[in-house]
């Protein structure tokens, strides 16, 4: 009997031992992999921001003339080169030819997916986003360590075009036509009809949603607001470009205390779109666009789509909004004292309680189809 049972004990020993160095395996095997999607990332933010996606696009060329056509050293090009067709992002030709004769293209789906600044698919500038998160990985270790916060500006140039060009299509393409005309017809309709609507755009970033808006609707006069200095200069170019400056301006003011400045309840739409999760006071926000509603007016949130438990949370979508939050949302949104500290991954029901103390009176999930976002309409 003895012995029945030492055996017994050894096979499951074995059999731990054995599942303990499966786990290591699979374990060590997807981190190689997660490392190398980053590695991978950082190069195509050298691509970017050195402008040779662009130089490559316009014609094949070598090294040595991708290194003329972006002016960077014939080296560092041969070398990048050499590493994105490993990587399956710019294709050679003939990888067997000369070094000096291998002739390099970008595939034209890559080139959309990576240059096209309005297209759907693109989404290159998570690669710029990504870089900013690497700036301040130092400034994150120490606010994970002192309970403080990483603030946005810290992120710099990168993570602001990066997370305004990953935004950028949805709100071209998407936002009044099938958004707001799906979800909420009855604003669609009063926004397209009506001569001198105003909108407030509330953390507007760099402008697009408040640009789309009046592209949208040429009737209307948006109102945009963020508390970052660059991203209302970003704003403000953007607007300039689109020739929008007399319908759209931008203010650096902080959502959670717009001031007198602002016309209370002299606002037909009032939006918060992707950045209630970022702010300190959230309850403040919502109540200051309570405020600037008007009495027939309607305030809109759009906001990540979180499972609704963290029982549920499964999936590359909840993967991304739970490192968005680790990296930049949470930080950013402890950054100001006393904080809500909401984070990215924002459920249904904490939108709800934070709708309630701002003094909405009920709160509708609209029904708006997206992988990424839901929509919130507050009733006053």
């Amino acid at each position: 009997m003895t012995d029945t049972i030492d055996r017994e004990q050894t096979e499951i020993a074995d059999n731990s031992d054995a599942t303990d160095d499966m786990g290591i395996e699979a374990m060590a095997a997807g981190l190689f992999e997660r490392a190398l999607a980053s590695i991978e990332l950082m190069t195509v933010y050298l691509g970017l921001r050195l402008g040779l996606y662009t130089a490559l696009r316009s014609a094949c060329a070598t090294s040595d003339e991708l290194a003329s056509r972006a002016g960077i050293d014939p080296r560092y090009a041969k070398e990048w080169l050499e590493q994105q067709t490993v990587a399956g992002i710019v294709a050679c030709d003939d990888r067997e030819a000369p070094e000096d004769a291998r002739q390099f293209r970008l595939p034209a789906g890559h080139a959309t997916v990576l240059l096209d600044a309005d297209h759907p698919a693109c989404t290159g500038p998570l690669a710029l986003a990504l870089g900013g998160v690497a700036r301040v990985l130092p400034d994150l270790v120490a606010a994970y360590r002192s309970g403080g916060g990483v603030a946005y500006a810290r992120y710099g140039t990168d993570f602001r075009d990066g997370q305004a060009g990953f935004n950028r299509p949805a709100f071209v393409h998407l936002l009044a036509e099938s958004w707001l005309a799906i979800g909420v017809p009855e604003v669609h309709a009063r926004l397209s009809a009506a001569e001198g609507a105003r909108v407030a755009d509330v953390a507007c970033g760099a402008g697009w949603s408040s640009i789309a808006l009046a592209r949208a609707y040429p009737g209307i006069v948006v109102d945009g607001f963020d508390i970052d200095d660059a991203s209302i200069g970003d704003a403000r170019r953007n607007a300039a470009d689109a020739a929008l400056t007399e319908r759209v301006r931008f203010e650096v003011r902080d959502a959670s205390r717009l001031g007198d400045e602002t016309q209370s309840g002299g606002y037909d739409l009032v939006t918060i779109f992707e950045a209630l999760h970022d702010l300190s006071n959230p309850i403040d926000a919502l109540r200051e666009c309570r405020r600037l509603c008007s009495d027939t007016g309607s305030v809109i949130v759009m906001d990540e789509r979180t499972a609704q438990s963290f029982a549920e949370s499964d999936g590359p979508i909840e993967r991304f909004l739970y490192g968005a939050s680790v990296l930049h949302c949470l930080p950013v949104g402890m950054a100001d004292q006393p904080s809500s500290a909401t984070g990215a991954v924002m459920r249904v029901d904490t939108v709800r309680r934070y709708v309630a103390a701002a003094g909405f009176s009920a709160m509708d999930v609209l029904p708006i189809e997206n992988d990424l976002y839901r929509f919130y309409r507050l009733h006053r």
